[in-house]
């Protein structure tokens, strides 16, 4: 007994206690959805679902960075928000007017930096020393200058055809679903150049990084406006679900509102968000079923190893810094996917609400309150969190307008109080994670 590696008390503090089963509390957050949709409406019940489906999907690429391989990742809103671009690439209308004006140059653009790319690839094979340094300096600036001569001159082209309805390339114009297979891609393909720049860092310059990074990334969006339009938005993108606008005006449904007892208008908003819920739905099952394979594979305990023991892993011949880089690229390209479902649920692509630094730590706080390295408890968070979120502003409203229902509107605690409603937001969301690194710190639902 001596020599055996987990003593009963161990062993008692791994297993979950009651209010840590994931069905009770799923449960639980299954209530506060019905309770808001009986208190307020079924359509803003719907509305936060949907969102909380969204943001759960956002939970679990964050939990695959931290919570598999201990990847502090400050840049999450900038993978957001290349899969937010990939929607518009891939399903808003294209501009043939802009395409004549400029394709052709973004296409040679696009050549020149191919060239560039391989001739100091080629420098870099074949010479040595400072030879080799001097040379690729002088691809670089060559490639640059070059670059500049045709990149400019197209994008002024595009930008000055209609620019205040297109102004911009604009897509392929087919199915938004599509969208979300390339959002996946683009925000992984970023994520491999940022990692291999950036993984091997310390983790707190790894947050640096990565928050710089997504920064520049949603700078490049914000300014170039001939691929997303910029700060003027990219709006009316389609849906992959009928328009309420449809419904309300087919006969069959209708009759159907009329047998059900219902407006047509609002079983409209109900029937729509229910399909955006069922597609969405669709998707954080199959991502988590495949976060649960990927966590009980030799992969996922090894990922769990270089997290817990990185230098023991390293001594073992595991490549941690590769590890590190699936484990950035998969984490990211979820985020992506996540990105391109919000702007399909917004049917808008507006990229001045990216905000890294609130965003980023809102997810974060997700992940740590639903449980690090368990990918239920992460999903659970997401739910939690976004729930508390969007409900703390009328609840701050609630209270206020219950604590002064007694004094004078006219007195300045009065207006004080209602002046102080909508801070609510950030009081509750620091007040809820002091009590989960109190009480449970490692999440509702902990890493088992």
């Amino acid at each position: 007994m001596s020599g055996s590696s987990t003593s009963p008390a161990r062993v008692a503090a791994d297993q979950p206690t009651l209010w840590q089963n994931p069905i009770l509390l799923f449960s639980i957050m299954a209530v506060l959805l019905a309770v808001t949709g009986f208190a307020q409406s079924w359509l803003l019940a719907l509305t936060i679902l949907q969102l909380c489906i969204i943001s759960a999907i956002m939970t679990l690429g964050v939990n695959v960075q931290w919570g598999y391989a201990g990847l502090f990742n400050a840049g999450t809103m900038g993978f957001v928000a290349l899969g937010g671009l990939a929607a518009v690439l891939v399903a808003a209308d294209p501009v043939p007017e802009a395409w004549v004006a400029g394709g052709a140059g973004i296409g040679l653009s696009a050549l020149i930096i191919c060239a560039t790319i391989a001739a100091i690839m080629l420098v870099r094979a074949y010479l040595n020393g400072l030879l080799r340094f001097l040379a690729t300096i002088a691809c670089l600036v060559a490639g640059y200058i070059v670059f500049g001569q045709a990149f400019g001159p197209a994008t002024e082209a595009i930008e000055a055809v209609n620019p205040a309805q297109s102004g911009y390339l604009g897509g392929m114009g087919i199915s938004i679903l599509f969208g979300w297979l390339l959002g996946g891609l683009l925000a992984a393909g970023a994520a491999w150049i940022i990692g291999k720049i950036a993984i091997g860092l310390r983790s707190d310059y790894l947050a640096i990084a990565t928050l710089g990074i997504a920064e520049i990334i949603l700078a490049f969006i914000k300014n170039e406006d001939w691929l997303s339009r910029g700060v003027k938005n990219v709006t009316s993108l389609p849906r992959p679900v009928p328009y309420e606008v449809d419904l309300q005006t087919d006969p069959a449904f209708i009759e159907l509102a009329a047998n059900w007892g219902m407006e047509p208008n609002a079983l409209a908003g109900i029937v729509v968000k229910l399909a955006f819920i069922a597609l969405f739905t669709l998707v954080l099952v199959v991502l988590v079923h495949l976060a649960e394979r990927a966590l009980r594979s030799p992969w996922g305990r090894m990922m769990r190893a270089i997290r817990d023991r990185p230098d023991a892993a390293s001594a073992m011949g595991k490549d941690v810094k590769r590890r590190h880089l699936q484990a950035f690229v998969i984490g990211s390209a979820i985020c992506g996917i996540a990105g391109a479902m919000l702007v399909t649920v917004d049917g808008q692509f507006t990229p001045g609400s990216y905000q890294p630094l609130r965003f980023t730590f809102l997810v974060l706080v997700m992940v740590v309150v639903g449980g690090s390295g368990n990918n239920l408890g992460s999903v659970l968070g997401g739910f939690l969190i976004w729930f508390v979120w969007v409900q703390s502003e009328a609840v701050g409203f609630a209270l206020v307008n219950l604590l002064s229902s007694g004094l004078d509107p006219s007195s300045w605690l009065a207006g004080h109080l209602t002046q102080a409603a909508p801070h609510l937001r950030p009081v509750l969301m620091g007040l809820i994670l002091v009590l989960a690194l109190r009480f449970a710190p490692r999440g509702l639902i902990p890493e088992r």
